[in-house]
This record gives C-alpha cells, structure tokens and sequence, in this order.
C-alpha cells in the first residue's frame, strides 16, 4: 500500500508538473495577447462559471472517488447514476442561463460584454461532467496514469485552440475572444471522454446495472451533498467576489475599466504565480483520499496520521522555497512570464499566506476521506463570510483592490487553521 501510494503520488506530481506548465503557457497567451482588461473579463465570468461548475457536479466525483474506493457497492451502477444525475442538472442550469444570462451581465457584472460568455458556460458543463465521473473511477482504483494522460492532452489542444481562435476573434471583439476561450473547454473535455472510455475496464452491464438506484444514490448524497456543499459555499462567495468589487469601487469613484484591469492583474499575474506550487499539492491530496478512506473505515488513525504528516512535510518543502522567491524576484518573475511588473506588491503581501494554503488541500482531503465534509463544509461557510465581509469593508476603504487580497488573505489563514484543528480532533478517536 505504501509503495502504490508512492508510485500515485509520483505519477501526479510529474503530470502536475506538466500541466502546470501548460496551464501556464496558456495564462502567459491570453494575458498577452488579450491585454490585463480582455483577461479581466475573463476573470469576471470565471467565478460564475466556478459556481455552475460546482452546483452542476453536486459533489458526485468526491462520492464516486469514496464509495468505489470502499469496494462495498456495485461500480458501474454508481458512475451511471452519478453522470445521469449530473446531466439532469446540466441541463436545467442550460435552461437558467438562457433566461437570466443578460440580467447577470448588465445588472450583478455591470458589463453587457459578459452576456456571450455566460451563455458559453452551459454547453460546456455536460462534457466537464461526464469527464470528472470517469475521471473518479480511475482515481478510486488508484490509477493516476489515465488522470495524468488526460489533462496533459487537455492543456495541448486547449493551448492550439487559443494560439489559433483568439488572434481571429479578438478582431471580433474583445467578448467574442471571452467565449471561445470557454467554449474551448469542450473539445479539451471530449478527449478526455474518449480516452476514459478507451482505457476503462471493458466489461458487460446488465440493464439493472444501468438504472439509478435508490440505495446508491442515498449513499452518493450522503458524500456530496456535504462535499458540494463546501465547494457551493466557496464558489458562491466566490461569485460575490467581481460583484461587490465592482459595485463599490463603482460607487466610491473607481473607472470601470481600472476596476477589470486590476482585477485581472490579481487573477493573471498574482494568483496565478503565488499558486504554481499548488500542482505538487493537489497531486499529493488526489493520492491520499483513496488512501485515507481505506484506513479510516478499518480504523488505522496512526497510519492517517503518519500520511497526512508526511502530505503536509512534502507541500512545505516545495512551499517554502517557492515563498522566497516569490518574495526575493516578484519583478524579475512577473517580468519574465507576463512582461510585466504589475502586480508586485500584492505578491510581496499574499505569498507568505500562502504558505497555509500549500497545506490546505491535503487538510481539506483528509476531512473528506474521513466522512467528515460537513465539518470542512461549516469551516468553507465560515470563511467564506469573514472573506466577503473583509471585502466590503476594505474596498469601501478606497484602497483600490487591497480589499480583495486582504480578504483572500484572512480565507486562506482561517479555512486552513480551521480544517487542521478538526482533523487532529477527528484523529485523537
């Protein structure tokens, strides 16, 4: 167990590493060529498409990545119930967008250019939907290398779509480059679909295994509705976040377009650096959760805790180090990624903060490998209120965008030291 745990982690951390690098390449594209305000409207729809995201999943991947990795139920009947509830979902947040998208843009973003990239959003989910529940199952059997396959050829044919769509719709305008940037999202999900499908066990279904039942669906929601939970509190603050930003710096005198152009070179150039440590953490939380969940319902907490020390020593090894450089080269960074130095000091405050968020996903993991999301639910909700509060009060303070990274900052601090006080409290059983 130990040595497939490593081979998982290894695998996830070099595929991280790749498509971190992809991803990157991809930030560097459009933030160039879509300048700071094209990738500020960008950022504007991203948290509205996080917040669909995370209502059309329901939590079903976490479930499915849980109760296969239990081997107490029916396999095939769970990832066909998880993709057919999902899709049910889909389809009614297609029918919200249709109706509401314009309302969203002109009246909550006040700008009529998101309308196009809204409506975008509801043709991608089905396919990120189908991918994640197939994604799941080879994370439930500890198989990282058709995960790590996947988002490698996401990212390439992601960056060949921008490299050639966006120079062509940019000359159509700036929302046009918006959407296709998001709608591109459905070939990179189709190819992971087909090579899911090509690399999953090939084995007969019965008719019966194909209808949704009811025991597996209870058990499905007893895991994601918690699960989900979290992420809607996170991605419902999120939401909020352009919302308020633009209202009161609006409001207090700010330029519309300062207001995108900063809020872009938050989300372009400072989040996207500060967090570039983050794939070797996330590969280490995708590892633990099978892990962790096998333990937990065989009562093995020294072995948890000894693999949840070992997650938290190896996020900070990578962490600190990156947090230095952070500090000690932001210009030189910034400069040689986005030609640009925009956004130095706001490095310089937020990435000794996010030292804690290194360790946050492997915490957070933990708590819901160990059947306990509604504790890391009520921790997500929390923060989530201390982070909108802190952001209505520090932008009404006229300090331009400090508010947003003030209030980031205060979410990072307690979600983190929240969810490592109740997985050492859930341990000492």
């Amino acid at each position: 167990m130990k040595n497939k745990f490593i081979k998982s982690t290894i695998i996830l951390i070099i595929g991280g590493f790749f498509t971190k690098l992809l991803g990157l390449v991809i930030k560097i594209f459009l933030t160039r060529n879509m300048t700071s305000l094209g990738f500020g409207l960008y950022s504007m729809i991203m948290p509205t498409f996080m917040l669909l995201n995370s209502i059309s999943q329901l939590g079903l991947p976490t479930a499915l990545n849980v109760l296969i990795a239990s081997e107490k139920y029916n396999t095939k009947n769970l990832v066909f119930t998880s993709i057919l509830i999902s899709l049910c979902i889909d389809f009614i947040i297609f029918i919200f967008l249709v109706f509401s998208c314009s309302y969203i843009s002109n009246n909550l973003l006040n700008d009529s250019r998101l309308n196009l990239p809204l409506l975008s959003i509801g043709f991608v989910l089905p396919f990120i939907t189908i991918s994640n529940c197939l994604r799941s199952y080879f994370f439930a059997k500890e198989r990282m290398y058709p995960h790590v396959l996947t988002n490698i050829i996401e990212d390439l044919i992601k960056l060949i779509f921008i490299i050639i769509g966006i120079p062509f719709f940019l000359v159509k305008g700036i929302e046009y480059a918006v959407s296709f940037v998001i709608l591109s999202n459905i070939f990179c999900e189709l190819s992971s679909i087909i090579i899911f499908l090509f690399l999953i066990p090939k084995f007969k279904c019965q008719k019966k295994e194909l209808k949704p039942n009811k025991k597996n669906i209870k058990e499905l929601l007893k895991i994601a509705l918690p699960t989900t939970g979290s992420r809607l509190i996170g991605s419902i603050g999120y939401f909020f976040e352009p919302i308020i930003i633009t209202y009161v710096l609006l409001k207090i005198g700010y330029s519309n377009d300062f207001v995108v152009s900063e809020y872009g070179v938050i989300n372009g150039y400072v989040i996207q650096l500060v967090l570039l440590p983050s794939f070797f953490t996330l590969a280490i939380s995708q590892a633990l959760i099978p892990i962790i969940s096998k333990n937990y319902s065989k009562g093995n907490y020294k072995y948890i805790k000894k693999k949840l020390k070992e997650a938290i020593f190896f996020s900070l090894l990578i962490g600190i180090p990156a947090t230095f450089i952070f500090e000690i080269y932001p210009n030189e960074l910034l400069n040689f990624l986005f030609k640009t130095t925009k956004g130095v000091n706001y490095i310089k405050v937020i990435a000794p903060i996010c030292l804690l968020h290194y360790i946050q996903s492997p915490i957070s993991s933990t708590l819901q490998a160990m059947n306990s999301a509604k504790i890391s639910m009520t921790g997500t909700f929390i923060g989530m209120i201390l982070r909108t509060i802190s952001l209505l009060i520090f932008s009404f303070l006229k300090i331009g965008l400090w508010g947003l990274i003030i209030a980031t900052s205060v979410n990072i601090a307690f979600v983190t030291l929240f969810d490592l006080y109740n997985v050492k409290k859930k341990l000492k059983k």
